[in-house]
């Protein structure tokens, strides 16, 4: 049982960071639309998806407006978000499979995969060790990356 709390743990850490860091797109939508918080708030809430939230980013970073330097720094960080969404997104919309010791570990995933006469769904995938030390390393990144927009709003003066 001790292989299935650790994972459990490691996919609440990762969960969690996720969300901490995607909520900091809030400071970059204020201040790329020259909106307060509470407005931009609105904005990233009415936005139902991640990709719809770093997309808005994205279009607004490369608004003519926008200084080059920073149009830079904030799509280099909002594509880091979102090669580590990829990950989060897989933990977050699967099935967890154990053994009866807890000890073997998979993941099934809750998509549909449509060929032209043929459906495929729920691939199956194993949580070894080297699964978990990927887990691991998107969770540093993703703090890395909260830490980048941090520094963006702080050298920017955006809205706080």
């Amino acid at each position: 049982m001790k292989k299935f709390h650790e994972i459990l743990l490691l996919i609440g850490q990762l969960n969690y960071t996720w969300t901490n860091t995607e909520s900091l797109l809030i400071y970059l939508i204020a201040g790329l639309a020259k909106v307060d918080k509470e407005t931009a708030i609105v904005i990233f809430l009415t936005l139902n998806t991640t990709r719809a939230r770093i997309e808005l980013v994205e279009r607004l970073a490369k608004l003519e407006k926008t200084p080059l330097a920073r149009r830079q720094e904030i799509l280099a960080v909002t594509q880091q978000l979102g090669r580590q969404g990829k990950l989060r997104n897989k933990y977050s919309h699967c099935i967890y499979s154990f053994d009866e010791t807890g000890d073997q570990a998979s993941t099934q995933l809750m998509s549909i995969f449509d060929s032209k006469d043929t459906i495929k769904y729920g691939k199956i995938e194993q949580i070894d060790d080297s699964e978990i030390a990927r887990i691991n390393e998107a969770i540093e990144q993703i703090m890395r990356i909260n830490k980048e927009i941090w520094a963006i709003v702080e050298r920017y003066s955006f809205p706080r």
